[in-house]
């Protein structure tokens, strides 16, 4: 057990998640139970795929207003392979922007990192970073760690810290393996306080949670924000 927690207050903690729901089946149920328990216990943001952005949009207009938060939008591009070109990736990065996104989580190209075409990942990663810096948005570059070395790892990186996005982030959570401590410590022990580090992908409890903050994520995703932040209001109670 963590003995971190009381450092939190339940809405400070919530503050770090970006509420998720990225699968291909989910409907619009989902869409509003995942806005409405975000905007209710005060979530960063609510994470999804681009077609869902201006869906939710319109949901946490009103959510918002009754619950007296600013939950935003996160929205994902060339999720979750990596595997499209750095014009479609701007693309689609832009149609969610403008359909009331506020910050882009995208995947780099793998690929392309492992045959060591490193100024392309940089093209990329410039490309991305760009535009959403212009239009007010946060960016975030998705390792998905779990297919890299740790040299690769160390690599982009590297590149990060010559780019300049807001946050490295260390999977998918559709990946063959999630957030793990170590990749944290590594990430954040290269980029320091120069970039943050978000730590995504089977964070399901809190002392999980707790444990990747104190590595040194700035943020976490995960699909289960609330049981994480009840789990914290149970400790605090007993």
């Amino acid at each position: 057990m963590s003995g971190d927690y009381k450092k939190f207050t339940p809405q400070s903690l919530a503050r770090y998640m970006d509420h998720t729901q990225l699968k291909a089946q989910a409907l619009r149920g989902d869409l509003e139970k995942l806005c409405g328990e975000a905007a209710a216990y005060h979530c960063k943001t609510v994470a999804v795929n681009p077609v869902q952005v201006g869906f939710c949009a319109s949901l946490l207009k009103d959510l918002n207003v009754a619950q007296a938060a600013d939950v935003l939008i996160c929205a994902t591009a060339g999720f979750p392979l990596g595997q499209n070109s750095i014009a479609i990736k701007a693309a689609e990065a832009l149609e969610a922007i403008g359909n009331g996104a506020a910050e882009i989580d995208y995947v780099v190209n793998i690929t392309e990192l492992k045959e060591k075409n490193y100024a392309y990942v940089e093209q990329e990663m410039a490309r991305m970073v760009e535009l959403c810096r212009e239009r007010g948005v946060l960016s975030k570059v998705i390792f998905e760690n779990c297919y890299l070395s740790d040299g690769e790892k160390g690599e982009l990186c590297r590149i990060a810290l010559a780019v300049g996005p807001d946050f490295i982030k260390t999977s998918t959570g559709f990946g063959s393996g999630g957030a793990v401590l170590d990749d944290v410590r590594l990430m954040k022990g290269i980029v320091g306080d120069r970039i943050k580090v978000k730590a995504a992908g089977g964070i399901r409890s809190l002392d999980t949670a707790l444990e990747m903050i104190e590595a040194g994520a700035g943020r976490i995703g995960t699909s289960a924000a609330t049981v994480i932040v009840d789990e914290l209001k149970e400790r605090l109670r007993g």
